[in-house]
């Protein structure tokens, strides 16, 4: 560009010279020093000589203008040569970066291959963060290149606006054309590792959830076994030769009836029960539903007598059993006057009615051993619990003959509850409560 621009101004300066000799004239040319004004010419010696005419100072100004127009291509090529070169060094480090973290890939490939070494190590590096980096980095580059453009087309306009439409030439065609040639491979290069890294997320995830499922099916099947090993280790003789026992007087300690109640118009509840607790031995058990949760309720409160209720009304019984030895317990009720019986030892001890007349029992409640429901299955009251132990809770839905409770409390026969049976998979424990294996026949011979 700056030969072409010297041929102009000596081509220029070339013609003016014959013009002027064939019109007999001549004119010599003479160095201007800096700061002098260009419109007046100097003599070798420093004096100033007038212009000879017009046309003289056209050219000049002319000659001017060229050479600032050149100066500003000057440095507009140096600026876009640097930023060519920042371009370029930019490109090298994305390159390199992308061989890093492709070689960084295929180690991590290699090492989660290798089951046999720390299979519970760090997982590699998430893709994500390497694919967002690397279309920042592109989209950086594209962005340099569209200023690099705007800065070269406003350089243009300028340079065409002071030559007075002499315009200088774009960017270099083969300049542009290597640019969109490396960054069309960078783009390419990239599209490629994002589905590398994509194909080694789906591989990682679904590795990650083979492992997953392997631990899972682990620890079921250790579950099952520590089941296993529970029950071999609490089996007992006989389903219903084991025993509660709550040596506490908490809110927390409870035992729990899985089986619920169907209506009933008479039962029957029966027990045996060891306690040594004062004042009063608690709660033995209550019986719960939805509105009503003193349906049915065995309790000794602080100094009072033992006490029945049914549907939250109160007979008192004449039982003592907290001589901390083993008592078999029987309670009968019918709805038919409220009539009921209460038995220690199979011996009936009293009698009543009047409780709870023409009232069936409402099904679908909670029974709760050892504890007094103020609502359904909670809320209890630590001074109502029951302290001691328990065993061989039995319901029926009818009134069950002396002779019948009697057998059971001398243990020439066991008859379990047609609808509450005794048995170990329908109670559950709670809070620290605890079941243990009991022959209650065997243990009553060696009490003192």
């Amino acid at each position: 560009m700056l030969a072409f621009l010297v041929g102009l101004l000596y081509l220029v300066s070339g013609r003016t010279v014959r013009a002027q000799d064939e019109t007999g004239s001549r004119f010599f040319c003479s160095a201007i020093p800096a700061g002098a004004d260009p419109s007046c010419s100097f003599e070798p010696n420093g004096n100033r000589v007038q212009s000879t005419s017009p046309m003289e100072d056209e050219l000049r100004n002319t000659i001017l203008q060229l050479r600032e127009t050149i100066l500003q291509q000057k440095e507009t090529i140096v600026s876009q040569q640097g930023t060519i070169k920042e371009l370029n060094s930019k490109l090298a480090r994305c390159e390199a970066a992308a061989e890093d973290s492709a070689g960084r890939s295929r180690g991590q490939s290699s090492r989660r291959k290798d089951y046999s070494k720390n299979t519970m190590g760090d997982l590699p590096r998430d893709p994500t963060e390497t694919i967002d980096q690397l279309g920042k980095t592109m989209q950086g580059l594209k962005g340099r290149l569209e200023n690099l453009e705007q800065q070269q087309l406003r350089a243009n306009t300028s340079a065409a606006a002071g030559a007075g439409g002499n315009a200088v030439g774009p960017l270099p065609a083969e300049l542009r054309e290597l640019l969109k040639h490396r960054l069309g491979a960078l783009e390419g290069q990239l599209l490629r590792k994002v589905a590398e890294l994509e194909e080694e997320k789906s591989q990682l995830y679904n590795e990650t959830a083979a492992h997953r499922q392997r631990t899972e099916s682990t620890l079921t099947s250790l579950m099952e076994r520590i089941t296993e090993l529970e029950r071999s280790n609490n089996a007992f003789k006989s389903p219903e030769d084991f025993k509660v026992s709550l040596p506490l007087r908490t809110n927390y300690l409870y035992g729990r009836i899985k089986k619920s109640l169907p209506e009933m118009y008479a039962f029957t509840v029966c027990m045996w029960l060891k306690s040594s607790a004062s004042p009063g031995i608690g709660t033995p058990f209550s019986y719960g539903v939805p509105g009503q949760a003193n349906e049915i309720v065995l309790i000794e409160w602080g100094n009072n007598p033992i006490e029945l209720l049914v549907n939250d009304k109160v007979a008192q019984l004449p039982l003592s059993v907290s001589d901390g030895r083993w008592h078999h317990i029987c309670i009968t009720w019918t709805t038919r006057d409220g009539f009921w019986e209460a038995y220690q030892d199979g011996e009936r001890l009293g009698t009543g009615e009047n409780l709870a007349p023409w009232h069936p029992i409402k099904p679908g409640g909670v029974i709760i051993l050892g504890q007094e429901q103020d609502m359904v299955g909670g809320r209890f009251d630590a001074t109502q619990a029951f302290v001691g132990e328990l065993s061989q809770f039995n319901m029926w839905d009818r009134v069950l003959r002396p002779v019948d409770i009697m057998g059971m409390a001398n243990c020439s026969s066991y008859m379990p509850g047609n609808i509450v049976p005794w048995i170990d998979t329908n109670v559950e424990v709670m809070g620290g409560a605890s079941k243990a294996a009991l022959e209650i026949c065997e243990d009553r011979m060696f009490e003192p």
